[in-house]
Order: C-alpha cells, then sequence, then structure tokens
C-alpha cells in the first residue's frame, strides 16, 4: 500500500452500484429461467393426458 490516501466515498458507492446492477441483472434472469421453466413445466403437463387418449 504505497498510497496513504483514505478510500474515498465516491469508489465504495460506486462499487456498490455496480454490484447493485449486476444483482439486479442477475435476478431479472434468474426469474427470466424460472418463468421459462415454469412455462415448460405447464406445456408438458397439458400436452401429456391428451398424448394418452
Amino acid at each position: 500500500m504505497s498510497e496513504t490516501k483514505p478510500n474515498g466515498t465516491g469508489t465504495a458507492k460506486t462499487r456498490d452500484a455496480a454490484r447493485a446492477e449486476r444483482l439486479k441483472a442477475a435476478l431479472k434472469a434468474n426469474i427470466a429461467k424460472r418463468k421459462a421453466q415454469s412455462r415448460a413445466r405447464t406445456d408438458a403437463s397439458d400436452s401429456a393426458p391428451s398424448d394418452k387418449k
């Protein structure tokens, strides 16, 4: 640590904001993935009984 300057609050806020954006994007992707899985299950269960008839 050659610098004696303390961490500025701007860097921490920027880092926190970047982390928040990554978390928000990951959450959005996970929700989309879960919705797609749910739709696939619903479609599969809807078509399964009609195949047995």
